[in-house]
């Protein structure tokens, strides 16, 4: 019977992202927040592209000076190596700049990414809970990497494009006042373009980043339970589901790329209209004698480089919309919930009837764990009046559970399938909180205590017992990294796993596949029985341990853990008659109360549900 999953909402973030925007103010917070290690080198970059749009700007005025000097046949060497020294100047200038703002936009990136790993490792079980794995990977992949073109392309960018164009329409102005307004003119007629485009690009972003996220969700479950997609013939059902996603993400990308490709082209629509009208009214002016030749064309010249600011205006604009859909999904990643390792979790409801700390004197400090009991020693867990649910408005699951398990010993939890058996475990770990009461360990409550020194107390054996990617020893180190080869050696041996590592083609170094695909159930929950017990836990947890061992390793695994309960304390979710009668205590639950406590041959007799579970072996005497 297994513990029933914890009622998640089904709406992850990505169901919202499509709705979720940050104003213009929290998204460039955001980005100061990711670029303040690097802005020395932001800065840089945007000043070697000014320097290098200015050497560029010099050039129509040596063009002009050549002219003259043409015209009234002067010397020519000085300006044409001026005009050479600009145009290199120019070119080199940009050119190192641009790698600059690469690399920063690059280590941008990585940044974001470290952050929001780190982060998300740390989410509390709940959060996890509301959330799809894979809408959460695609924000650490896709999402990240659109602040480069944020934090370079669209704000550095548009920055330099605005100095630049200001730069170029102040030339133009010394020039002629006259071809500048009918530059400004014509520009102004085909900016309506950009105005229309401009939402429409940021809502399809929105909802193609938010079925990028949809689609790593429903692969990463399809591919989570791919022997039982197969085994059910689902495959072309879940294959269509994901295409689903892939199409929606596919209209929304080739929306704003209709979008974007609409003002980029304005972009050069708007110089080659120019380019036109200046050319009409210029050829005018000069027929007129208001101004010469070599006015003329170094006006031409300047609105040729009118041209890229422009365009590169345009896209940063379009860019930004674009990215600023994953910078609002990246900020909705940051504001998850994370365990608190460093500081305790805040106060909870007491137990009804009970003080908050009745063992502890008025401005008596919270116990330390040095003072709790020596590391290694059994330790005494005790449940007061636990009330639990997993959201409000939920049905609570723990109804005011209240019990004791003494250190050392054997305290097995059954009960009916609901009963909340394994949420128990799941709070004693600090997964979730409860609602009130308060769960003790060594008679200190476990709010009190660290994550890190609570969880380094606990051994966590799960029901499926999960097995990672990577070899057995990494797996059996997994908790316990410093362990030497004699302890391995004899947690080996102890969870009789000597015999499966032989017979490996690398023994200990061997890869167990994706999710341990490689070895058998029984290995796999051995394989964790062995990594919790290298952990050398003072509390042992154990959720079904021995559910999937065939009965001559279920004999010898109940004789390890009746070892390893005179120096742990262990508690066991049990179904199994064996199991539960090798227990010193055995506390049966039901509806999330504590129905009764004793001994196997008290419980027979005196508690009708236990009498039952036995008598109708839904505690099974033999391995199914």
């Amino acid at each position: 019977m297994s513990e029933p999953m914890s009622p998640a909402s089904s709406v992850s973030p990505a169901a919202s992202a499509a709705s979720a925007s940050l104003s213009l103010r929290e998204t460039f917070r955001v980005l100061l927040e990711h670029v303040r290690q690097v802005r020395g080198r932001l800065i840089l970059g945007a000043l070697l592209g000014l320097a290098g749009a200015a050497a560029m700007l010099g050039q129509p005025l040596a063009a002009k000076a050549l002219i003259d000097r043409l015209q009234h046949q002067d010397g020519l060497t000085g300006t044409l190596a001026l005009l050479t020294v600009l145009v290199l100047l120019g070119a080199g200038l940009r050119a190192w700049g641009q790698y600059l703002l690469a690399h920063t936009a690059e280590s941008v990136v990585r940044g974001a990414r470290r952050q929001l790993v780190a982060r998300l490792l740390r989410l509390k079980v709940s959060e996890l809970d509301r959330s799809e794995p894979g809408d959460l990977m695609a924000r650490v992949t896709s999402d990240t990497t659109l602040l480069r073109q944020i934090t370079t392309q669209s704000v550095v960018s548009a920055t330099t494009s605005v100095l630049g164009l200001a730069g170029v329409l102040v030339m133009m102005g010394m020039l002629d006042v006259v071809l500048l307004g009918v530059s400004v003119g014509v520009a102004a007629m085909v900016s309506g373009v950009v105005v229309t485009a401009l939402p429409r690009i940021s809502a399809a972003t929105a909802r193609a980043q938010s079925s990028v996220g949809d689609m790593g969700a429903v692969l990463e479950r399809a591919l989570g339970a791919l022997r039982t997609v197969k085994a059910s013939g689902a495959e072309e059902r879940e294959t269509a589901v994901v295409h689903r996603a892939v199409d929606e993400a596919w209209r929304g990308g080739v929306a704003a790329a209709k979008w974007q490709s609409l003002m980029g082209t304005s972009a050069g629509l708007t110089v080659q209209l120019s380019f036109l009208t200046v050319l009409a009214v210029g050829g005018a002016r000069v027929a007129s004698g208001a101004i010469d030749v070599a006015t003329l064309v170094a006006f031409l010249l300047f609105l040729f480089y009118l041209m890229d600011p422009i365009s590169q205006l345009i896209q940063a604009v379009g860019q930004f919309h674009v990215s600023a859909a994953a910078v609002a999904r990246l900020r909705e990643a940051e504001r998850l919930e994370v365990d608190p390792l460093d500081a305790p979790a805040p106060a909870l409801a007491p137990a009804p009837g009970r003080p908050s700390h009745p063992s502890r004197p008025s401005g008596e400090s919270v116990p330390s764990v040095s003072v709790l009991r020596k590391p290694g020693a059994p330790a005494t867990v005790v449940f007061e009046k636990v009330v639990f649910r997993y959201r409000p408005g939920l049905p609570d699951v723990h109804r005011g559970v209240d019990f004791a398990a003494a250190p050392g010993g054997m305290t097995a939890l059954v009960g009916p399938s609901g009963a909340g058996k394994t949420t128990l475990f799941t709070l004693l770990e600090r997964f979730y909180e409860p609602v009130s009461g308060r769960i003790l360990l060594d008679g200190a409550d476990v709010r009190d205590r660290p994550l890190a020194d609570l969880r380094a107390a606990l051994g966590y054996i799960e029901q499926d017992a999960p097995v990672l990617s990577g070899t057995l020893r990494d797996n059996l180190l997994f908790a316990a990294p410093d362990a030497d080869e004699r302890r391995l050696e004899d947690v080996l041996v102890r969870t009789r796993l000597t015999g499966l590592v032989r017979g490996l083609p690398q023994g200990l170094d061997t890869a167990v596949g994706h999710r341990g695909v490689r070895l058998s159930g029984g290995e796999r929950q051995r394989v964790a029985i062995a990594r919790a017990l290298l952990r050398a836990p003072r509390v042992l947890l154990l959720d079904e341990a021995t559910s999937q061992l065939d009965a001559a390793n279920e004999h010898a695994l109940r004789e390890v853990i009746a070892d390893v309960a005179r120096e742990t304390t262990v508690l066991v979710v049990a179904h199994r008659l064996s199991t539960v009668t090798m227990a010193d205590r055995i506390v049966v639950l039901e509806s999330g109360r504590v129905r009764a406590i004793g001994t196997h041959e008290e419980l027979v007799t005196t508690d009708r549900l236990y009498g039952e579970l036995a008598a109708t072996q839904l505690l099974t005497s033999r391995p199914a």
